[in-house]
């Protein structure tokens, strides 16, 4: 009670009656804030700080958790086959079975192969425990012509869960380097997903009803959450603009050139002679090229994750709009067209239409870099397993 009382004294002390004297032109005012309105205000102040705070905490969290809850919501609707349920599937057609195992086997190998490369021996042998391993034995016992097709289901759940644990620590390393650049991964991811479609082609087979073993729906959530992440990690643009060295201009307020007032630098200008070769920061799509006001002769370019690059006061073109292109690859050249005073890049990198500092992308540290580089292998279906 007493160390209580003690901070109580403490708080009330700091507000106080406070009065203010100002002179302006002989005449003196005086200006009286009361204790109460200083409490008043400084609770207004810690309350919408609370609540942002709340707000903010709630937001973590909810990244946080979003991959866990995709992941149990699958097993919460939908259950592991009992081994008796599976040996009367394998009694009522087993060519149907076989039929269905063949068809998965070729879809995971595939999956495999195109998210993370050609399959090591090792992958492909991968031996069944727990659960599945019991069931497969139970199966051979029941129906001994079916001990083969038991066996391969059991490693197909192996196969699934390996690829499961690999994919969830390849979003991982590419949720935490899309942090290093400052950048909301979920955003991002969303952003990659959009514009996907196709016709059904049933994963778990045609001819009898499927079988939605949630390892299985795990292991394709764990994959398109990985490709979705990796997609926009690679999308990051993080590729010089132009092989010079010189940066005129950093991004941020200073002194326009023009009149010498305040004003905000959206990017970074970089300084060298009219005909310099400018180049694609990162893979994405031509969704402009021509002239915009005081930019000049100006490139934009969308990438996979809505990031937006925008290339300034150009002497030329080498892309036409709606043209794919990679990193690194030449797409106009160096100049000063528009509000310039010299030849020189203007170049920006755009979130929602707000512009970012593009200097944490061109600086970004090695060990995110590889972890880029390992994305844009997997775009490319170059990829490998390691996880």
């Amino acid at each position: 009670m007493a160390r209580f009382a003690g901070w109580k004294n403490r708080l009330a002390g700091w507000f106080v009656d406070r009065e203010f004297f100002m002179r302006s032109n002989g005449h003196v005012r005086f200006i009286k804030i009361s204790a109460k309105l200083q409490r008043r205000v400084a609770g207004a102040i810690a309350s919408v700080v609370g609540i942002w705070l709340v707000i903010t905490l709630g937001m973590m969290v909810n990244q946080l958790s979003v991959s866990a809850e995709r992941m149990m919501l699958s097993a919460k609707q939908e259950k592991i086959e009992t081994a008796e349920e599976r040996v009367a599937k394998y009694r009522d057609d087993m060519d149907a079975v076989a039929s269905d195992l063949e068809a998965r086997q070729k879809l995971m190998e595939g999956a495999f192969e195109e998210h993370f490369g050609e399959m090591p021996a090792a992958e492909a042998t991968t031996q069944p425990e727990g659960e599945a391993a019991e069931t497969a034995k139970k199966i051979g016992q029941a129906i001994p012509e079916a001990a083969k097709l038991a066996e391969l289901e059991a490693q197909q759940i192996a196969f699934a869960e390996r690829m499961t644990q690999i994919a969830l620590a390849r979003s991982k390393k590419a949720e935490s380097a899309i942090r290093q650049f400052g950048l909301n991964p979920a955003q991002l991811a969303r952003e990659a997903a959009n514009g996907v479609g196709g016709p059904f082609i049933p994963f778990f087979g045609k001819k009898q009803k499927p079988v939605r073993d949630p390892r299985f729906t795990r292991m394709l959530t764990a994959l398109e959450r990985m490709e979705a992440l990796e997609t926009a990690l690679a999308g990051i643009p993080t590729s010089m603009p132009a092989a010079v060295g010189l940066m005129s201009s950093r991004f941020g307020y200073r002194a326009d050139p023009f009149n010498g007032g305040a004003a905000m630098h959206a990017g970074l200008d970089f300084k060298g002679p009219i005909g310099t070769p400018i180049l694609a920061a990162a893979d994405g799509k031509v969704t402009s090229a021509g002239w915009q006001g005081g930019y000049g002769k100006c490139i934009e370019i969308t990438h996979a994750n809505g990031l937006v690059t925008r290339y300034a006061h150009l002497s030329g073109f080498n892309v036409a709009v709606g043209q794919e292109v990679k990193r690194g690859v030449q797409i106009g050249r160096m100049g000063s067209t528009g509000r310039s005073t010299g030849p020189h890049l203007h170049f920006e990198v755009r979130i929602n239409g707000t512009a970012i500092n593009p200097l944490k992308f061109l600086e970004a540290n090695p060990d995110v870099l590889e972890i880029q580089a390992v994305a844009g292998n997997r775009s490319a279906g170059r990829g490998n397993a390691g996880a």
